[in-house]
């Protein structure tokens, strides 16, 4: 049984407040906190590149409708098959894709256009400035086209708590994550990205698509990311446990760390080849990368996130 202190709603929505990073990069910035990596950041990631070894942190995107698609479902239509490919010369095939990747199921990075609070986004600009006719004209996703190179860190919360996964509605709390940090004999450090392992890709995989509710972090956790200095944060949920207990904010993680803090965050990751590579190299720190799609005027992007020992 936790010990930790719950926040009341009126509390962490005062935290739109006063762990905001409005204004601290510049009037005009739409970088929040990757502007907390730095050169000496990315040659410091560059430096755990020992063993040669990439792993994915992505899901599979499969076209599927299943209880946890919570809009649109995939699509993949062949454009161009080797069905009527002639059997001398040349052919080809080709694909097309469509996915409303915002959910529970698409590995994707969301944009700092992606959330408001009482009609603003972050950095205090207007949410009207996303339009229907124009997309998303301020915080778009290709404010990170340059993508993210840094150093990463992955706690596994799961195997904390000796489970294969945490289940639906289970918080993750500060107290958690520093017990994961002493445990793995890691520090999540300022300009770091963070992974979660809740273990529940593996849960979806084992047991099928949950019917609702996934575990995550309390909003407790919110003051701990922003005192780290917290870059990108990712999960194998969608980062706010739900339901997450604050019917007026809805996601605390999301809101507060979006739209005040400016907080990058990758929903619906995979850390289950990283977890087996971490436990077998005995190492929790790796170099991070992801990179955006450069959709024009974008909300957010599919990605596919690297860890490289």
């Amino acid at each position: 049984m936790t010990t930790t202190k719950i926040p009341t709603e009126e509390e962490v929505m005062g935290w739109m407040t006063s762990l905001s990073n409005w204004g601290r990069w510049g009037p005009d910035d739409e970088l929040g906190t990757l502007n907390l990596i730095t050169p000496q950041k990315i040659a410091q990631a560059g430096s755990l590149v020992r063993e040669g070894i990439s792993v994915t942190c992505s899901r599979l995107i499969v076209p599927e409708g299943a209880p946890d698609v919570t809009s649109i479902p995939p699509l993949h239509y062949m454009v161009r098959t080797g069905e009527s490919a002639p059997s001398n010369g040349g052919g080809g095939a080709s694909d097309f894709f469509g996915f409303s990747f915002h959910g529970l199921t698409i590995t994707h990075l969301d944009a700092l256009c992606h959330q408001f609070w009482n009609g603003k986004m972050y950095n205090g600009k207007d949410a009207a400035l996303v339009t229907a006719d124009q997309k998303a004209t301020a915080g778009h996703i290709d404010r990170a086209q340059n993508g993210v190179i840094t150093r990463g860190v992955m706690l596994d919360i799961a195997k904390l708590k000796g489970k294969d996964w945490l289940e639906a509605g289970e918080p993750v709390f500060t107290e958690d994550l520093e017990a994961a940090e002493a445990a793995q004999g890691v520090r999540v450090e300022e300009g770091d990205a963070l992974m979660l392992r809740l273990g529940w890709y593996k849960r979806r995989l084992e047991v099928g698509p949950p019917e609702s509710g996934r575990p995550g972090l309390h909003a407790e956790t919110i003051p701990w990311l922003h005192e780290r200095g917290v870059s990108i944060l990712g999960g194998d949920a969608s980062q706010d446990m739900d339901p997450a207990g604050y019917p007026t904010l809805g996601l605390p993680v999301h809101r507060v760390g979006i739209v005040a803090m400016g907080l990058w965050l990758i929903d619906a990751a995979n850390c289950e080849e990283l977890a087996a590579v971490c436990n077998r190299l005995n190492r929790w720190e790796f170099m991070f990368v992801a990179a955006p799609l450069r959709f024009y005027n974008a909300t957010g992007s599919p990605i596919n996130p690297l860890a490289v020992f």
